[in-house]
């Protein structure tokens, strides 16, 4: 009877041994902070979600993708296409420098067959002598014709001369009052002097 009581007194308190604890699975007291965790890595991941496509977002919005940076080289690679044409331009620049020999040329021969005129005088009285004289060097033997500017035009002037040794000389006497020009013609050629100044008066 006895032991029957003491039984059953041990079967009502429990065992001592047993703490509440389900031997197949954790405690009931760790399942809040396991939910907890398992709510954490969940916010976790949709905050990393969300920043990953804002950034997505605004590197397109921004051009900070890899389309709008190769776009970019693109674009500076057409740019600098456009300054092709400058060395075009400066390889341009030996040709026009060799053609300045080439103008010297003809300035020489200009300088040769030119008729070079000077009056001695700069100013005379009614029908004094004005000192005609000049270098013809391409004109050996050749006539010349004086010419005076009246009324808009070149008219002969009734004095010719001859060159030789490469020079001439003459001169004229005019009675027209004021700024007389004065120039020589090859009667041959047609090419004439520069023009000299006299006033009369």
């Amino acid at each position: 009877m006895t032991d029957d009581r003491d039984r059953l007194s041990a079967g009502a308190l429990g065992d001592p041994r047993d703490d509440g604890r389900d031997e197949s699975g954790p405690r009931i007291q760790d399942r809040p902070v396991v939910m907890g965790l398992v709510a954490l890595v969940a916010v976790a991941v949709v905050v990393g979600v969300l920043g990953g496509v804002a950034a997505l977002v605004g590197s397109r919005v921004l051009g900070l993708d890899g389309d709008a940076s190769s776009a970019a080289e693109s674009d500076a690679t057409s740019g600098s296409s456009l300054y092709l044409p400058e060395p075009t331009i400066t390889s341009e620049a030996p040709p026009v420098d060799a053609e300045a020999p080439a103008t010297s040329e003809p300035s020489t021969t200009a300088a040769t067959t030119e008729i070079s005129l000077s009056a001695n005088q700069s100013s005379v009285g009614p029908m004094q002598q004005i000192d005609l004289t000049g270098t013809y060097p391409a004109g050996e033997g050749a006539i010349l014709q004086v010419q005076r500017f009246e009324d808009g035009a070149w008219s002969d002037f009734p004095v010719t001369m001859s060159v030789s040794n490469q020079t001439f000389s003459t001169y004229v006497q005019t009675s027209r009052p004021g700024p007389n020009k004065f120039r020589v013609i090859d009667t041959d050629t047609d090419l004439f002097s520069n023009e000299v100044v006299v006033t009369v008066g």
